[in-house]
């Protein structure tokens, strides 16, 4: 059997095989359970997951001869599948946490305690010759695998522009990359160094954490009750001006200019100039918005302005969302004053998730685009060139840090350590760590989880897999202007001690 999914074969990498009647028959019916991959489990952060529950699946079925592991991938080509390996066997290598076995496995390695490690064991191989999967692991772009330390972050935005320009200039339209970022802060900040470059060069940006995390149909519906209340205000009508100008509906124009004066561009006198054609499609449109705002019942307000601003189906279903919420709250104050101090709340306080009505993984993978994605949403997903950067020590596998108000118990948080106690009690461990044992085991596993998304990221890559840790780079990423010296991701230079033709000297940069 082989594992269609990738690399780590995301959704197919075990089967189970069955038959009631008579198991050793060849001809009895085989019953096949398709199981997903360990090593790349990385919902505990946020679900109770975990993959131990699958590895003890996975034993017993051993235990009894039922079971099988597809351990080929067509996915990428075969420097990407060497490095994913290297980087698994060499994180279980290091774990400080681990009990040999006395007896070998199968090709002669010694065993440990799935219990403990990061990942469990296996080696991915590339499929045979002949496989019908399409372009099953292809040829590799440049060096397949390439190795950058940039002076800082600065440099490393410049040597990924440089290597996005030229992927991108070879054949722009069927061109599928992405950016795996750790956290949605570091998304932000390259998004925001990204933009010029990709203007420059008609290469579609498609920052995933700005544009699906925080919808922007709260801040336009704002704009533009924020002028329906007020309309003599000159911010209040630039700030509608700008929404229907983004939205394509009034041509682009001089908006300060029109918002000087509002009362002579919505109602001009007789004795004032003509005004020039573009000035009053916009003038038209902004007396609309008024017109509704005196003839419809409040509640139906947000819907309309929805349709005035020619929103599309997933819009549309988002905006009625924001509506039904914003009514709730104020049942009982129906007033449009009310109704904007709500939505400046949400606007300003939160991240209003949007509605989806397409299919997110196409929006993601989309030909021609460069991708800002989080390795967390990455999982699945698959581009023909993959950029890492940032990969430092303090995030992956990054450690746990106390803060100063939460240190009256002690150097510990009450949360992990009592999710490591349950979790012993779940497993039927023989004793219930006291709390710096609990809170040890907290830590290995959150390390875990760290280094089993990162397999992910580096899993998603066809031809090429593009990795960099910065010399200098921020202690944290709200404030990116602070840039100190940072130890790398300890996997990084080990990859660079394996696969030393893949690094990139200061010279090459």
């Amino acid at each position: 059997s082989r594992g269609v999914g990738g690399v780590g074969g995301d959704e197919e990498v075990s089967v189970q095989f069955y038959s009631p009647s008579s198991p050793s028959s060849p001809s009895s019916l085989i019953n096949l359970v398709r199981v997903g991959d360990p090593n790349q489990a990385i919902n505990s952060t946020f679900t109770p997951a975990d993959p131990i529950y699958f590895r003890q699946f996975c034993e017993e079925c051993d235990r009894v001869e039922r079971l099988a592991t597809m351990d080929q991938a067509g996915r990428s080509t075969k420097i990407i599948i060497d490095a994913a390996n290297f980087a698994l066997k060499w994180i279980n290598s290091q774990w400080s946490v681990v009990s040999r076995q006395s007896s070998a496995t199968n090709n002669g390695q010694l065993t440990t305690d799935n219990r403990q490690i990061p990942f469990r064991l296996q080696t991915i191989r590339p499929v045979d010759t002949g496989d019908p999967q399409k372009d099953a692991n292809p040829a590799s772009v440049g060096r397949g695998l390439e190795l950058y330390t940039p002076r800082d972050i600065h440099h490393t935005v410049e040597l990924l522009s440089q290597r996005v320009i030229e992927l991108f200039a070879e054949d722009p339209t069927n061109t599928r990359a992405a950016v795996l970022v750790r956290e949605n802060r570091q998304g932000r900040w390259l998004a925001e160094a990204l933009t010029p470059v990709c203007k420059k060069h008609n290469i579609i940006l498609y920052d995933v954490g700005e544009r699906d995390r925080r919808s922007h149909v709260p801040q336009e519906i704002l704009a533009l009750l924020q002028f329906c209340d007020r309309p003599h205000s000159p911010d209040y009508l630039k700030a509608a001006l700008e929404a229907l100008v983004q939205r394509q509906l009034i041509p682009t124009q001089d908006l300060n200019a029109l918002a000087s004066l509002p009362e002579e561009f919505l109602y001009p006198g007789p004795l004032a100039a003509p005004q020039p054609e573009p000035v009053q499609k916009a003038s038209h449109l902004c007396r609309s918005l008024l017109r509704a705002r005196l003839e419809l019942p409040l509640y139906q307000l947000i819907s309309f302005l929805a349709l005035a601003l020619n929103y599309d189906q997933a819009e549309l279903a988002t905006a009625d969302k924001l509506a039904e919420r914003v009514n709730q709250q104020i049942a009982g104050n129906s007033s449009l004053g009310s109704m904007l101090s709500v939505l400046s709340e949400i606007v300003n306080s939160e991240r209003f998730e949007p509605v989806e009505t397409e299919d997110l993984e196409a929006r993601y993978t989309r030909a021609g685009q460069l991708t800002i994605i989080t390795m967390h949403k990455a999982k699945g997903l698959d581009w023909d060139y993959v950029f890492i950067p940032f990969l430092h020590e303090n995030l992956i596998p990054g450690k746990f840090w106390v803060p100063p108000q939460s240190q009256f118990l002690g150097d510990f948080t009450l949360s992990e350590v009592a999710r490591a106690q349950i979790r012993a009690a779940l497993h039927e461990e023989s004793e219930i760590p006291e709390v710096t044992q609990a809170w040890e085991v907290a830590k290995n596993l959150k390390t875990a989880e760290e280094y089993r998304l990162l397999y992910v990221a580096m899993t998603r890559a066809k031809r090429l897999l593009w990795m960099s840790a910065a010399q200098k780079a921020p202690f944290t990423w709200s404030k990116p202007e602070n840039l100190q010296e940072q130890a790398p991701c300890p996997v990084f230079p080990a990859l660079k001690r394996q696969f030393p033709e893949c690094v990139f000297s200061s010279a090459e940069c």
